[in-house]
């Protein structure tokens, strides 16, 4: 039994290959290494967290590319987590979300359809309920009123997924991450900035004037519910189910900052900033149905959690945090 990754390169990604690879599970991974940020980031992310993954250099878009892959590797589960993220990306580079979360979705969806994948668990995101939702956030509520294109493109992967289900009989399971940080975590993400500007001296922009609240879930608790989801397919008819994996604890921007400065031993320097387009001023996530499905049980608060963040920015990049 071999599983795909994809975006194995990615923050999830990697240590989710990592994961399996302790359990003694055939993994065999893809990214396109892009440059949405630094590419030796995710070079390096690969040599220290998962050195023995086999990772093909490979594009979403790349059909022909992708059937040679399924074709010599015979996935009998894929792990979905390459996408074009980023919400304020999304605003001024639309197409690299068309490209990489629509047409590179219903890639995969295809590949698993025709090549009998047994299961397809994706990555979704806690964005989808936008402002038509209310927290805590639940798989029930409504999904209608995204707040930005990258929101969108999650949301129609989930109706997709579920078309998939519907009419091929793919078994499928969307992951509504929230806000996941950890060390090798991305750079463009909150976590990361603060922490290398609080370390380097650099003022932080902090949006609706430290008010945000972001239910920050540690990657060690998102990489135990993709591998509990993975082992848990729908039993349903129509095989599709959509999980929470998030903290169930929001965390207000102030406190997360106060955390990153006793961690880095020198006060942070904050520009307060209104509200951003696209950003929803509180997430939540009600991990109910999770817990129920496959045990899921977040462990890891950020007064444990965050400080490493902070000593990985300070030993990776040094005095150019």
């Amino acid at each position: 039994m071999t599983i795909l990754v994809t975006g194995a390169a990615g923050f999830i990604g990697a240590h989710t290959c990592q994961a399996l690879a302790a359990a003694g599970q055939a993994v065999v991974g893809l990214d396109n290494y892009n440059d949405y940020y630094d590419p030796q980031i995710k070079r390096d992310r690969v040599a220290a967290l998962c050195p023995q993954v086999d990772i093909r250099s490979l594009d979403l878009t790349d059909r022909a590319g992708l059937e040679a892959l399924f074709e010599q590797v015979k996935p009998t589960a894929v792990i979905h987590l390459a996408a074009q993220a980023g919400v304020r990306y999304s605003l001024d580079n639309p197409q690299a979300y068309v490209d990489a979360n629509i047409t590179g979705f219903v890639n995969m969806l295809e590949l698993c359809r025709h090549r009998g994948v047994e299961h397809l668990v994706y990555a979704s995101s806690s964005s989808v309920y936008g402002d038509s939702a209310t927290p805590p956030f639940s798989e029930d509520q409504r999904i209608d009123r995204p707040r930005s294109l990258y929101a969108a493109t999650k949301a129609a992967n989930e109706l997709m997924a579920y078309t998939y289900a519907q009419l091929f009989g793919l078994k499928a399971t969307g992951l509504r991450f929230f806000t996941v940080y950890g060390p090798w975590g991305r750079p463009d993400m909150a976590p990361l900035l603060f922490s290398r500007a609080v370390l380097a001296g650099r003022p932080i922009q902090v949006f609706n004037e430290g008010r945000m609240q972001r239910d920050f879930t540690h990657v060690s608790d998102i990489v135990a519910g993709i591998l509990g989801a993975l082992a848990h397919p729908s039993a349903e008819p129509v095989a599709h189910q959509v999980f929470n994996l998030g903290n169930h604890t929001p965390i207000e921007l102030e406190y997360f900052i106060s955390v990153i400065e006793q961690a880095a031993g020198v006060p942070a320097q904050k520009v307060y900033k209104p509200m951003q387009p696209g950003d929803m001023v509180r997430t939540m996530a009600d991990t109910t149905r999770a817990r129920a499905a496959f045990g899921f049980e977040p462990r890891m608060p950020i007064e444990q959690g965050l400080p490493p963040v902070v000593a990985w920015c300070r030993d990776y990049f040094g005095d150019a945090a």
